[in-house]
């Protein structure tokens, strides 16, 4: 972090993960198998897996080295916590910290969900970066619809507008590719799904409909026991 944080000019993200991915040991367990990535825009939907230990920063790490291309997450802007303490202190400090690392490789950094009475323009104006990055030719993005830890790591619903969101999207012409993060037998593993693109129409509400296609298929990525109530 202290090494990010010292960094001014822009970087690779694919190039400093793959570095970093390359000194696991035991190394990244990576399954499935791609599609041609190499050409069509692409939006890659992972779960957002996390434990004590083991810290979420790790799976856009892992997808962006195993992937040819080089990746654009949608991260978070902020760090947020329930006790006074950390939100005074750690909160503004993640801030600076995520806002520098999302400049320094090209990323869109979003305030949290809910967010606060003063990121609300923030967000849309995050909102508006990602759609006009999403309709650029060859786009090549990434999110985690969660967009935080869940208690045991476990697949949880995301936060209210989540699939309308990815539903623009898909309509901008990204394929998707789902992904499940996970440990198993002392490994980090990495398991890709097949990729799909909604239909041309969905039936209403579309902000359920989405989320159930996209959480659905990143289920289908993960052992049974991290599923959650999409089994």
């Amino acid at each position: 972090m202290l090494w990010l944080a010292l960094q001014h000019r822009p970087r690779s993200f694919r190039d400093d993960s793959r570095r970093m991915i390359s000194r696991l040991s035991p190394p990244l367990h990576v399954e499935g198998t791609l599609p041609d990535l190499a050409q069509g825009s692409w939006l890659v939907v992972v779960n957002h897996y996390a434990r004590p230990g083991f810290r979420a920063w790790w799976i856009p790490m892992a997808i962006s080295a195993a992937l040819p291309r080089e990746v654009g997450w949608v991260t978070t802007s902020t760090l947020t916590f329930p006790d006074r303490l950390r939100a005074s202190t750690v909160t503004p400090a993640s801030r600076w910290f995520l806002c520098h690392v999302a400049r320094l490789y090209g990323f869109v950094a979003m305030p949290p969900m809910p967010p606060r009475p003063f990121e609300v323009e923030e967000r849309a104006d995050a909102v508006r970066k990602v759609l006009r990055l999403a309709g650029q030719p060859q786009a090549m993005l990434g999110l985690a619809p969660e967009g935080g830890d869940r208690p045991g790591g476990v697949l949880s619903p995301p936060p209210p507008g989540s699939g309308r969101f990815i539903w623009h999207l898909a309509r901008l012409g990204l394929r998707l590719l789902p992904a499940g993060a996970y440990e198993a037998e002392g490994r980090f593993c990495l398991r890709f799904g097949a990729p799909f693109i909604f239909p041309s129409s969905l039936p209403p509400p579309v902000e359920e409909s989405a989320l159930h296609q996209v959480m659905t298929a990143i289920a289908a990525c993960l052992p049974i026991h991290l599923r959650g109530s999409y089994v």
